[in-house]
C-alpha cells in the first residue's frame, strides 16, 4: 500500500534519511546535530557540492538540505546533478540568500522548499519533514515572490490560459493554495473544508492533470502562472 506521494505504508514510521551539503562546517554540524536530534537519519554531511553527487545514489536519502552557494557548483547545478541522479529525492534549500533571482534558479532547478538560514531549529527540522513528504515550503514571503514571478513570465510568452485541463472553481482553489506551501490543514482550515475534502480535491487534479504528488503539482502550477488570488 502506498499514499498519495508513493511512500510505502510500513515506511512511515522509518526515520527520514538526510544529506546535508554546506561548505562551513560549523553551520554544517549544526543542522546535522538538529535534524538528528529530531530523529533524522543523517546519511551524510560534506562540504563540497561535487562530492555530493558522486555520493548521492548510495545514500537512499529522502530528502537533501542544501545551501546554495558552494565553491565548487553553482546551486542549480547541485541541484540538477543530485536530481539527475536520484530523481526521487527531495530538495530543500537553506541560504543566507533571500535574493529574487536565487530563490527563482533553485525552484527552476528542481527544488522543493527554500528556508532562510535565520530560520529557527524548529522551522528547519519542519520545513525538513514537509519537504520529504512532498509538500513545496518556502520561507514565508518567498512563495509569493516565486508564484508573482512565474505568474509573470507565463502571461508574457501565453496570455490568457488556454490549455488547461478542466478543473472545477474549488479543485483551482485548492491547486492556487498547495502552490503557496500550505499544508492540506492549513488549507482545509482557510477554505473551512475538511481535511479529507481537500485530499480528494488535490487526488481528483493530480488525476486530471496525469501528476504524481505534490510537487509536481506546485510545478505545474508555477509553469502555468497560478497564484493564490486570494491569499491574504
Amino acid at each position: 500500500m502506498t499514499d498519495e506521494d508513493g511512500v510505502g505504508a510500513e515506511d512511515r514510521d522509518a526515520p527520514l534519511r538526510v544529506l546535508i551539503v554546506d561548505d562551513h562546517p560549523i553551520w554544517r554540524d549544526a543542522v546535522a546535530r538538529d535534524l538528528a536530534a529530531a530523529g533524522f537519519d543523517v546519511r551524510a554531511s560534506v562540504g563540497e557540492g561535487r562530492q555530493a553527487v558522486r555520493i548521492v545514489p548510495g545514500l537512499g536519502c529522502d530528502v537533501a538540505v542544501l545551501d546554495l552557494h558552494l565553491p565548487d557548483l553553482s546551486g542549480p547545478e547541485l541541484i540538477r546533478g543530485l536530481l539527475q541522479r536520484c530523481p526521487a529525492l527531495r530538495i530543500l534549500v537553506l541560504s543566507a540568500s533571500g535574493e529574487h533571482q536565487d530563490v527563482l534558479d533553485a525552484v527552476k532547478a528542481g527544488a522543493s522548499g527554500y528556508v532562510l538560514k535565520s530560520a529557527s531549529s524548529g522551522e528547519l527540522v519542519d520545513a525538513a519533514r514537509r519537504t520529504a513528504a512532498g509538500d513545496a515550503v518556502f520561507t514565508p514571503g518567498l512563495a509569493g515572490l516565486v508564484l508573482g514571478e512565474y505568474r509573470r513570465l507565463a502571461d508574457r510568452a501565453t496570455g490568457p490560459e488556454t490549455d488547461t485541463p478542466r478543473l472545477t472553481e474549488r479543485e483551482m482553489q485548492v491547486l492556487r493554495l498547495v502552490a503557496t506551501g500550505l499544508t492540506y490543514r492549513q488549507i482545509a482550515e482557510r477554505l473551512t473544508l475538511s481535511h479529507r475534502t481537500v485530499q480528494n480535491h488535490v487526488q481528483n487534479t493530480l488525476t486530471k492533470l496525469q501528476l504524481h504528488n505534490r510537487v509536481e503539482l506546485v510545478r505545474y502550477a508555477l509553469d502555468n502562472g497560478l497564484g493564490d488570488d486570494a491569499a491574504e
